[in-house]
């Protein structure tokens, strides 16, 4: 086989970064050349999200740029992969044609045979391989900066809320067995990753599908023996948190107090429509419990405005259920009709009063993670060093409470010059723009 220089652009969430950083590896072993910059690369290979027709919109937007690098004769082919890929195959081969090929969620690891297709063969390959049987294993190359990195438990979900295409582009719930796991982890320690965030569409479920047992709290008591400074958690189901986990969680120090759970909404009527399994009342208590028993925690949802059955008092309650708890973090999305699930047959809001729903939900968030920012001045944090920003001249970093990408950053002054990937002691200061601020402390 010839050698290629291939350029990969992963988009959407975390597990998804996982798959490129696999087919990466892939790519690789087999020869040929990963570069970063699209311009000059034989193939650019650009694995996709899916789940919205946003995130879709955002794909085709990439496929178009890459369109116009292979028009000026910059680029000679384009793979497009992932969870539009096997959503949309038919629109994208059909719609697309500047696109050369395309591999589904069950064809990741067919990457390498896709590259020689279109550059040797002259074919236009579309790859679907079974979505419930997807190899999960397999070397990586890290995309993330080398003090932190994904595990991902398991794939596919079994939950099949009526909002949501996830068990139809990844398939049924397939827990990782967890020796793999616990080897694999061992090897990003032994890489010097010190923050590893512990990733599944529900990491709650791990295990269940293997032996009927809830086996999280093993496993990551377990990754807590290896030599990582920080363990954080995304996503965690509520009605699967059990009194175990819990324990788990407040026992273990390299745990982090961050817990993303997602519920979102609140109105017992609309979970009940959206086949959740939670109620405001056991919303509630979760929430309490949470807080009573793991110190300093910090929670992360996400919610959901317009969505089937919302009225307009349904949406105040969830405002007032938002002040009630004060969930420091939320991402706020209005609802998408997503084709091909129930909810897009149900009668929901108009897409412009979900949005103004949602940009009232985002106002009073805001004031919560004011509220938030003000409470933990004076306290002294420990903080994981990522950078220094020239404009503001002062480093970032992330506490326990900021998970990367998606919570904002501390920036901090410092004598020294901290390296990223570096833990310091930060006594926070002030707020600048809704983020954090702080000067280093001396150990």
């Amino acid at each position: 086989m010839m050698s290629y220089n291939v350029a990969f652009i992963s988009l959407g969430c975390a597990k998804n970064q996982v798959n490129c950083e696999q087919m990466m590896a892939l790519v690789q072993a087999a020869g040929h050349e990963i570069q970063t910059d699209p311009a000059g690369a034989d193939v650019a290979v650009v694995n996709t999200c899916g789940f919205l027709a946003s995130a879709c919109e955002e794909a085709i937007e990439n496929v178009l740029e890459l369109a116009a690098l292979k028009q000026k004769g910059l680029l000679k082919k384009i793979l497009v992969t992932g969870c539009m890929a096997q959503r949309y195959k038919g629109d994208v081969l059909d719609e697309l044609p500047e696109v050369d090929g395309v591999l589904g969620t069950g064809s990741y690891t067919d990457i390498v045979g896709a590259i020689a297709e279109v550059m040797e063969q002259g074919l236009r390959p579309c790859h679907m391989g079974d979505i419930h049987t997807a190899r999960q294993n397999g070397e990586r190359i890290l995309s993330t900066p080398p003090w932190y990195a994904y595990l991902r438990i398991a794939e596919g979900c079994d939950n099949h809320c009526a909002y949501c295409v996830i068990p139809s582009l990844r398939g049924r719930y397939r827990s990782r067995p967890m020796d793999e796991l616990l080897t694999e982890a061992a090897e990003l320690a032994g890489a010097g990753v010190r923050e590893l965030l512990v990733i599944a569409q529900d990491i709650t479920r791990y295990g269940m599908d293997l032996n009927g047992q809830r086996q999280l709290p093993a496993l990551l008591r377990g990754l807590c023996k290896l030599d990582f400074h920080w363990i954080r958690l995304h996503y965690l189901y509520p009605d699967e948190v059990t009194e175990e986990l819990i324990e788990t969680i407040a026992e273990e120090p390299k745990i982090l107090p961050y817990l993303d759970i997602p519920i979102q909404h609140c109105n017992d009527g609309i979970l009940k429509a959206m086949h959740r399994r939670d109620t405001k009342e056991s919303l509630l208590v979760l929430l309490k419990t949470l807080r009573e028993r793991i110190p300093g925690l910090v929670l992360r949802t996400s919610l959901i405005t317009g969505l089937p059955g919302e009225s307009e008092e349904a949406f105040e309650e969830l405002c007032a259920f938002l002040r009630e708890v004060k969930i420091e973090r939320a991402g706020v999305f209005p609802f998408s009709p997503e084709e091909g699930t129930k909810a897009a047959q149900m009668d929901h809001v108009g897409e412009e009063e979900a949005r103004r729903r949602a940009e009232i939900a985002v106002d009073v968030q805001s004031d919560v993670i004011d509220g938030y920012n003000d409470s933990i001045l004076g306290q002294e944090r420990e903080v994981l060093c990522e950078g220094f920003d020239g404009q503001a001249q002062m480093y970032y970093g992330r506490s326990y409470a900021e998970s990367p990408d998606i919570d904002g950053r501390i920036y901090f002054t410092a004598d020294g010059e901290p390296e990223p990937g570096e833990f310091v002691m930060v006594r926070l200061t002030g707020v600048m723009d809704g983020e954090v601020t702080g000067e280093r402390i001396e150990q």
